[in-house]
Order: C-alpha cells, then structure tokens, then sequence
C-alpha cells in the first residue's frame, strides 16, 4: 500500500460550518506552500452551507452573518467541491471515506443542548435554547410552529445565546420584519403571548460572558423595558473590573438601574446570582425554584442557603451546547468532544493520554475538536494547529493512498442520495434574495425552510 504524498491530496471534511470551511482553505494554502496540490470534498448534512452562521446565528445580528462573505469567496474559489443534504452514517459511512481519501477532518460542531441536570427540567414547556434557535432560524429538521403561548418566560443562562434567545423573545415582531427571519417564524412571534423575559445566571454581573455591543443593543430594543435590581450589584463596580470591555459593560447594567420605565408592553428582566434548582408544575411548567447564591472571593460562587420561587410558564436552558457523536469515530461523552490530541483523534480509551496512539488518517477541528468555546478567531487557530499535525502526518509518510479511486458522487448517485452542489447553493441563495425582494416588507432574502423544496432549487441547478 502506497504512502500519501502532497502531490496528489485528496482530503474529506464532514461539516461545512465555519470550522469545516476554514480548514479547506488553510489546508489547501499550506499544501500550495508545500509545492503540492489537494482535492477536498466538504460534506455537509444540510442542503446548504455555513453551518451554526446560517443556523444559530439571531436573524437581527447581520453584523455577525457577514462572516458569510469570506466564507463564501473561499468556497468560490473553486478549489473545494461542496457535497450538501448528505450524512456521513447514513449515507455513506466513515470507513467509506477512509477508502477514498487520504484523510478525513470531522468538523461537525454542537449542535445539541447542554444537559440542565434539576428536576422538573423534561415537564412540558421547558426547552433547550439550541432547538428554539433553530426555529428561529428556519433549520429544515425542526417543527415550523412554536409554542409561544405563555406570557412570563424564563432564560436560564448568561452567555451569548441565552442573550439571543430572550431578545428575540422580548423583542416585537414588526422589528424583525427587515431581517431574514423565515414567514413562518415572524408569524409566530407576531402571534406571541409573551410579556416578561426573564434571564437568570448562576453568577454575577461581573461574570456575564456578553459582549458590550449586544449588551448595549438589548438596551435598545423598541418598546421593551430593562429591569435590574440592585441588590445583584454590591460586586459590580466598574472601577474594579480587570478590562475594558468588562467595564463598558458594568456601566452599561450600571446605568439600567436608574432608568425609568417607559411603559412597555413587554420587559425584559436580568437576574443574577440565582441557581436553578428545580422547574415547577404539575403537568407543565409552573415556575422555577432558584438559590440565591454569593461570591466565594476566588471567581466562584456558593450557595447561601436562601431559595426564591419565580412564576413562568416556559423555560429556556441556555447553559451550552454539546457535540453530536459522528458515526464510528471516538467520542468522550464526558467532554462532548470526538476524542482527540490537538486535532488527531484517537481512541476514546486514551483521551487524555499524550503517548496516545492516533487514528491514523482521522483528525478534528472546531466545536468538535474543542467543545463548544470560543469564537470564530479561535476556530482559525484550531483548524491551523489541526492542519499542521495532517501535513506534517503526510510528510512523515504516516497515512496511505485511497484504495478507491472513482469519484464519490459515483456511489451517492448509486445510493440515489439527493446531494446538492456549490451551483445548487447559488440557485438556492439567489432564489431566497428573490423572495425577499418581492416580500410584502422589502428584505434581503427570505429563507426557505423546508428541506426538500431547498434539495429540489438546489438540484435543479445540476449540471448533468
């Protein structure tokens, strides 16, 4: 059996978000450096691309979506062939792609919720955030409808996207009318029963994982009132905090206290230092049993022994996300992670072990590699130290050639798989521009939602 070598690479990535795309393209600039040349195949389980940046991205941050652009000039470029609406599992296995390609990066992500471990977390009304993202964001494999039929809502969390969920909650639906929201999804929250927000961290001001930027635009939402109350406020001084951004953001909670209320018809309350206990209800939820909670002086927090008993009718975990395991490959289920050193996966009995032998021609990068942290500057650096361990593998002479040589759209047009292209992407992203323009309320596009109207735009644009 013959040794890869960087003149004829050919490279599978499974997972075409952000991670997947950022690692094609390192991966094809240091092959070029190298004097060689690489194929790669970006296998992607939805019909289209972009990942968590098309699909857990708030419809209101365009600011955040315009990553989309660079992104997009890399898949354009041509030198990464785009395979949408196919599963590695269930269309085509992992050992399949083993057998054509030198190498196979898994960049899959999390796309799953953090598990809230309280009881009363399954009763009927309580819901992980990652699923109402998904709503919102017009996701092809969750329900159209939402329940929003309850009028006091709970958001446990204080990170980026418990922030998302409870201002896309709060806010109005007329002004998210300009935005990409899917018609489906505007109709429901203009139907929407919700009158109060409230967000709950384990935590303290000091400790929000926000930036100043959202935090200031929640601060601005039309017709919605901010409430804080300052007995969360005896640790939050700006004048002590240890950067900058941390202190924009204690003057910005600092200046809500003093704020009138306007009157709005809804509102959205910040608390901290409340650790959940237990969702109440018989039935359904009926409200959530917090604990108070203190500074320990250290950067933790403890109990203090006093218990508080919030009425809601909904309640949103918003305390993280957890990787999906990928078919046949190692998975820590402690972590959420496919089992790995520093992007070379290996077996999950020796995650942890630096001398651990890896998998060879197996690697990670992203959520899945590292959990799920950190943001789009830290997904750059995961693929470059993943990318160095694979070129660096092929230059070693540690991975071997593909035993089959025929294109892998042979096999999944054999298996009669629905795959969809880049040209699909153009069809399918042209066709939604289309239907924003002519909308009723003018807007950049209009997402299509249902998987297979967006397989059949997709592949009506295939080239026979």
């Amino acid at each position: 059996m013959t040794s890869s070598t960087l003149s004829h690479l050919r490279v599978a990535i499974v997972g075409a978000g952000p991670a997947g795309i950022y690692a094609g393209n390192i991966l094809t600039n240091a092959v070029a450096e190298a004097g060689g040349s690489v194929a790669i195949d970006l296998f992607e389980s939805l019909p289209a691309p972009y990942g968590l940046i098309r699909y857990g991205v708030a419809p209101d941050h365009p600011r955040i979506k315009g990553i989309v652009n660079s992104l997009h000039e890399m898949l354009d470029a041509g030198t990464t062939r785009f395979l949408g609406n196919v599963e590695v599992g269930r269309d085509i296995s992992l050992e399949e792609l083993h057998d054509r390609y030198d190498a196979v990066i898994l960049a899959t992500g999390a796309i799953r919720d953090a598990v809230l471990d309280i009881p009363g977390i399954d009763l009927p009304g309580s819901y992980g955030a990652a699923d109402f993202v998904a709503w919102y964001d017009g996701h092809p494999d969750v329900p159209t409808e939402w329940p929003l039929d309850a009028a006091k809502v709970a958001v446990i969390g204080n990170g980026n996207v418990a922030l998302d969920v409870a201002r896309v909650l709060a806010k109005h639906a007329v002004d998210l009318r300009p935005t990409e929201i899917p018609d489906n999804v505007l109709a429901g929250l203009e139907a929407s029963a919700v009158t109060d927000v409230h967000v709950f961290g384990r935590r303290g001001p000091a400790d929000i994982k926000f930036t100043p930027i959202e935090l200031r635009e929640l601060g601005e939402v039309p017709n919605v009132d901010i409430v804080v109350h300052d007995e969360d406020f005896a640790h939050a001084d700006p004048a002590d905090a240890p950067n900058n951004q941390l202190k924009v953001m204690l003057r910005i909670l600092n200046g809500w206290r003093t704020r009138e209320s306007t009157g709005a018809s809804r509102r959205l309350h910040l608390h901290f230092y409340h650790s959940p206990v237990e969702v109440l209800g018989e039935g359904r939820v009926e409200g959530v049993r917090f604990e108070r909670t203190e500074p320990t002086g250290d950067g933790g927090v403890r109990g203090t022994g006093e218990f508080r008993e919030i009425a809601v009718q909904q309640v949103y975990r918003a305390v993280g996300y957890y990787g999906t395991p990928v078919v046949d490959a190692p998975f820590d289920a402690r972590a959420g992670v496919v089992s790995n050193i520093e992007g070379r996966v290996v077996d999950a009995s020796t995650t942890g072990d630096r001398d651990a032998a890896a998998i060879r021609g197996l690697y990670a990068t992203g959520w899945i590699k590292r959990g799920p942290v950190g943001l789009i500057g830290h997904t750059k650096s995961d693929a470059m130290e993943t990318i160095a361990h694979l070129v660096a593998d092929v230059q070693a002479g540690v991975l071997t050639a593909p035993l089959v040589g025929s294109d892998v759209r042979d096999l999944l047009d054999e298996r009669e798989v629905a795959y969809t292209t880049w040209e699909g992407w153009l069809a399918l992203d042209a066709h939604e521009r289309e239907r924003g323009a002519n909308h009723l309320h003018t807007r950049e596009r209009v997402k299509l939602v249902p998987r297979d109207e967006q397989v059949g735009i997709s592949r009506g644009a295939l080239v026979p």
